[in-house]
């Protein structure tokens, strides 16, 4: 007579995927409850504001933009259309620094770097910081 062995029964694994899940949500919790506590929302944000300096603190070559017509290159004031030239008259590789006033629209910024005379030109946003004095 053949006897058939009796079959091995798998052993039952603990499954810690429901585990890892929950600790992974305390921790999450737990840094954004500990992070709103270190750093309370402050009342509003300093932005930065353009003020008047004399060129020898700023970089070189510097194009200050006051509005859509007013331009300084190097406190040369230049046509917007005629920039292309005169960036060409700077020694190359150009590195143009870019001042923008605080409350010029994004858009205007954006016109500028895309011109085409500004295409091999290597740019940097220049911002000033407001110091407040009581």
């Amino acid at each position: 007579m053949i006897r058939a062995l009796p079959r091995r029964h798998k052993p039952v694994g603990l499954d810690v995927s429901l585990a890892i899940v929950n600790i992974v949500l305390l921790l999450i919790f737990f840094f954004l409850a500990t992070g709103q506590l270190l750093n309370p929302p402050t009342e509003g944000v300093e932005i930065s504001e353009t003020t008047e300096l004399p060129l020898d603190q700023l970089p070189a070559p510097i194009l200050i933009v006051r509005d859509d017509a007013i331009w300084e290159l190097d406190g040369v004031p230049v046509a917007p259309d005629l920039l292309g030239v005169a960036v060409a008259a700077l020694d190359a590789p150009v590195t143009l620094h870019i001042l923008i006033g605080r409350e010029a629209p994004a858009s205007a910024l954006i016109d500028i770097m895309n011109r085409d005379a500004l295409r091999d030109v290597e740019i940097k946003l220049v911002t000033l910081r407001r110091t407040v004095r009581p």
